[in-house]
């Protein structure tokens, strides 16, 4: 997943015993998180095996969203988990880090209080090798063991690995979905798209939105998509499909859909109907989020998402066309008219792109963007593409301007 943060380079860190869990547990979840998307950093101890924790994994630490900290057996005689573990911590209160643990052969609360036999054991060793830090790797494992995560006591293994993997998922998802603050009006539009989207019921719907040309449609669903993608087992956000459907066919956009929701940058389709043979066979048990942006033919829709049964239960599908008779042929469970921003909304956004702040700097600039207004209509990227035309140009400029507009058409193209 695209990192928010340059100060982010890695979604998770993963802190574990190798000789515990690496050739089972934690290589299962690293190649879980590896097919979500989800960029994980893994020590190979192995390839320095008794060294001391090197400056590149601290650094590394730091450079991650998040930390999965299994706790094992063995874990406790490990300096280097532990040296890991301290700087985890030391993360997490000082840049927020989140910290998920979690319980491998072990109880909670003998990783609390380093009770047991591996605890003690390990304790008695680091008292007489590492006396300076002992204090420190106590009190880590005491914060680390108190913080929410999963136990794997008798538990699948595997259950487990899908719930951390859709946790991390979720939460990567809120917060690489942060609305840019120039999308004014879109938090009510996105309100009432999760009402036709209704993702408690577990069936599989299809959710159009339509619209006129400028008017937000791709935004909303994007916006949706990047708040919601982290629900479903795989997501496929297809864009401009008219476009790329006149320019390269439907076959590009079928490899396109299956590569993203299964993670494999090595899907080949040969035609049409085998690509959707090879979506229908592979995707049917899979809860998905697609995303069908700018279609503009039926037969667009028939190759990509040709009946609901194609897709796992609790799958969403949107469409959004400008055509409101294709999605009634289509046969979508709702229909959500997308709206043109109301004054406020509109003076917001155009002031933003035209002057980089909320209203008009000055009395001289109050009718002309009233002026403007009127002729984009509540038209987002009508709005837009004034706002950034006229951004840094003097009074005058901005009067001829104007005046042109009021003789012509809705249209921003005739300013340039």
């Amino acid at each position: 997943m695209e990192n928010e943060n340059e100060g982010w380079i890695y979604d998770v860190f993963v802190n574990f015993r190798g000789e515990d869990t690496g050739c089972n547990f934690t290589d299962h979840l690293c190649a879980a998180l590896d097919q979500k998307g989800i960029i994980a950093f893994r020590y190979d101890e192995a390839l320095e095996r008794g060294k001391p924790v090197s400056s590149e994994v601290f650094k590394s630490i730091g450079e991650s969203r998040f930390s999965i900290v299994v706790f094992s057996k063995n874990y406790a005689a490990s300096a280097r988990c532990l040296d890991e573990l301290v700087e985890i911590l030391r993360c997490m209160k000082s840049t927020g880090q989140i910290v998920f643990p979690v319980f491998y052969d072990v109880d909670p609360s003998d990783v609390r209080k380093q009770r047991g036999e591996y605890f003690e054991k390990a304790f008695r060793k680091h008292e007489e090798d590492f006396m300076d830090k002992v204090e420190s790797w106590r009190g880590a494992l005491r914060d680390a063991a108190s913080l929410s995560g999963w136990d794997l006591y008798n538990k699948h293994e595997a259950k487990v690995i899908q719930e951390i993997v859709k946790e991390i998922s979720n939460q990567l998802s809120q917060k690489l979905s942060s609305v840019p603050e120039d999308l004014f009006g879109i938090d009510s539009r996105v309100e009432e798209m999760n009402l036709c989207l209704d993702m408690g019921v577990n069936d599989v719907r299809i959710i159009g939105i339509y619209g006129e040309k400028g008017i937000g449609k791709t935004t909303i669903a994007q916006v949706v998509y990047d708040r919601v993608s982290g629900q479903f087992n795989g997501s496929s956000f297809l864009a401009n499909i008219k476009e790329v459907y006149e320019k390269q066919g439907l076959v590009p956009l079928q490899e396109q859909l299956i590569s993203e929701i299964l993670v494999d940058k090595n899907i080949k389709i040969w035609n049409v109907h085998r690509g959707v043979n090879a979506i229908r066979n592979r995707l049917r048990y899979k809860k998905v989020l697609l995303v069908l942006d700018g279609v503009d033919r039926l037969e667009q829709l028939e190759a990509l998402a040709g009946s609901r049964d194609w897709f796992g239960a609790g799958s969403r599908i949107i469409v959004t066309t400008r055509d409101e008779n294709l999605l009634i042929r289509y046969r979508v469970d709702r229909i959500y008219r997308a709206q043109a921003l109301n004054h406020e909304e509109a003076l917001r956004l155009f002031c933003w792109k035209a002057f980089k702040q909320g209203h008009p700097p000055e009395e001289q600039y109050v009718e002309l963007c009233e002026l403007v207004l009127d002729h984009a209509r509540g038209l987002p990227s009508a709005l837009e593409a004034l706002g950034s035309f006229l951004f840094g140009r003097s009074l005058v400029e901005w009067r001829s301007a104007v005046n042109r507009l009021s003789q012509v058409p809705c249209t921003w193209n005739y300013l340039k």
